[in-house]
């Protein structure tokens, strides 16, 4: 009978643990859902925006090339030729149950940060989020890399405010020369179980035409058959243009890490659920097969029992 009475307190526990994967899941989903339609909003105001962008530096660039002149780019988009200083941020949470999706968080970061050593760069990097600080703590010494936590007034913020208060932050240490390239590493939201784990460079902004054909180059300063006009002139639109950017990179940053880590934990906690649904199944049938046992081996002894008088 201690076997049964084992059994049924481990059925009780996983049942309780089961209410509260499947509530953690609920929450999940419901964060997911307001985040998602962030991230789908932002999508297309950030491709038009960037497109905008990339049109007006094209055509300084063809001006450049066509007429032999030459433009002062805005602040934001001088690229170094040879940097030295990187500043890489790392986007993480500050609780688990989501997973993999911090260690594999931490494992581009530490990939990132492997490639700019062999470079021989000077490297800073500041963890948002407690999980992945954790992690990069103990693959590096402080000899390494210079490590540091973002500070904790930024956890209760949300994620407009975090973005804004992030920008200043980078544009702060931009201009005081405290980097050349800094770098973002976060997870990219493709849906609740699929994320791409990315590390993007966020300034100086990168505006280049590659990945665009021919035929889009030739279009890319006309709409069919009108061209565009520029009030005021092309750089003035421009310097304009870059600040927005800028801005919206990052809360694209901020609300596709946010969406992956809701995605995760949902995914998490609802396989959860199904292991304790299955593991209270298992030892359910289980617990009745040794009760049986139980009650069959009495009945013996009695009818025994009876037999014998």
């Amino acid at each position: 009978m201690a076997g049964l009475k084992e059994l049924r307190t481990r059925i009780e526990a996983i049942k309780s643990t089961q209410k509260i994967t499947a509530a953690m899941k609920m929450v999940a989903a419901s964060r997911l859902r307001r985040v998602q339609i962030l991230v789908d909003k932002n999508q297309g105001y950030s491709e038009n925006l960037r497109r905008s962008a990339l049109r007006v530096m094209t055509e300084i660039e063809n001006e450049e090339q066509t007429k032999n002149i030459k433009y002062v780019r805005p602040l934001l988009l001088r690229q170094i030729a040879k940097p030295k200083k990187y500043l890489l941020y790392v986007l993480s949470s500050e609780r688990g149950l989501c997973g993999a999706y911090n260690a594999n968080v931490a494992k581009k970061a530490t990939q990132r940060i492997r490639e700019l050593q062999k470079q021989g760069k000077e490297l800073a990097v500041v963890c948002i989020g407690k999980k992945a600080y954790d992690i990069l703590k103990r693959n590096f010494d402080a000899e390494e890399i210079n490590l540091c936590l973002a500070d904790d007034k930024l956890k209760s913020l949300s994620y407009n405010e975090l973005s804004k208060a992030l920008s200043r932050m980078i544009l702060q240490k931009f201009n005081n020369k405290q980097f050349d390239i800094c770098e973002v590493v976060y997870a990219r939201f493709v849906s609740a179980i699929t994320r791409n784990f990315v590390c993007e460079q966020i300034c100086p902004l990168e505006l280049n035409s590659e990945h665009l054909s021919e035929e889009e180059l030739q279009q890319i300063g006309r709409v069919q058959a009108a061209f565009y006009e520029y009030l005021p002139d092309k750089l003035s639109v421009l310097e304009n243009i870059i600040p927005i950017l800028f801005n919206d990179n990052i809360f694209k940053v901020v609300v596709n890490a946010a969406a992956s880590e809701h995605g995760a934990r949902m995914t998490s906690m609802d396989n959860a659920t199904r292991n304790a649904k299955d593991m209270i199944s298992e030892l359910t049938l289980k617990y009745n097969s040794l009760r049986q046992s139980a009650i069959t081996t009495e009945l013996i002894e009695i009818i025994a029992g009876a037999e014998a008088i």
